[in-house]
């Protein structure tokens, strides 16, 4: 087990600890959650970093880490719900794109094509974390802070939606290059075939 994959290990960990914490009525329980969940998104920056910086990049790893960051924010969102911190429906939304990019990008690896995060998920990433943070901290200091983490709700949300249409019209694209590509090889290995047959009935 490398210090990569750990890390990874300690988000998923962290998750459960982050829900019972936001959960429970204990004093000063939003700055707990707060450096909780700050300290469990900065692990899904450095196990990357530390993963491609060592050359450390496993497979369990790469199964591992999508897993790890949709448990974490997943839990963090249903438990703003929860809380009266942020609308059913929001949430949906974002978990829903969430899981339907991950099943995108699945099929289209299974095609062979690797799809890697862009900067519009990377943003969406940024601002599904700020709102989180925003959030907790507005469980006890309510104005200005839940003003605020609506707005930033508000964003996340359309981010969550333009980068899924992004993914998908990415996937289509590459889907019908494939879909092209499979269909030139095949012509020509008719052809070749074609030739062949002649070359031997002459």
């Amino acid at each position: 087990m490398n210090l990569p994959n750990t890390l990874t290990l300690s988000r998923i960990f962290l998750t459960p600890l982050l829900v019972v914490i936001l959960l429970t009525r204990i004093d000063g329980k939003e700055i707990y959650g707060v450096v909780i969940f700050v300290i469990a998104a900065l692990t899904d920056y450095f196990d990357g970093y530390l993963a491609r910086k060592r050359n450390q990049v496993t497979d369990i790893g790469k199964l591992l880490d999508p897993i790890a960051d949709k448990l974490l924010i997943t839990s963090a969102f249903i438990s703003l719900v929860e809380l009266n911190l942020a609308p059913a429906w929001m949430v949906v939304i974002i978990v829903g794109r969430e899981f339907a990019v991950s099943g995108i990008r699945s099929i289209a690896a299974a095609q062979g094509y690797l799809m890697s995060a862009n900067r519009l998920g990377k943003l969406k990433t940024v601002c599904q974390v700020c709102t989180i943070v925003v959030l907790i901290v507005a469980d006890t200091y309510i104005e200005p802070w839940e003003r605020f983490g609506r707005f930033l709700l508000w964003v996340t949300v359309a981010i969550s939606l333009l980068s899924a249409v992004n993914y998908l019209m990415i996937f289509l694209r590459v889907g019908s290059s494939s879909r092209a590509l499979t269909n030139m090889k095949e012509e020509i290995e008719y052809d070749d075939q074609t030739e062949e047959r002649k070359k031997v009935v002459s």
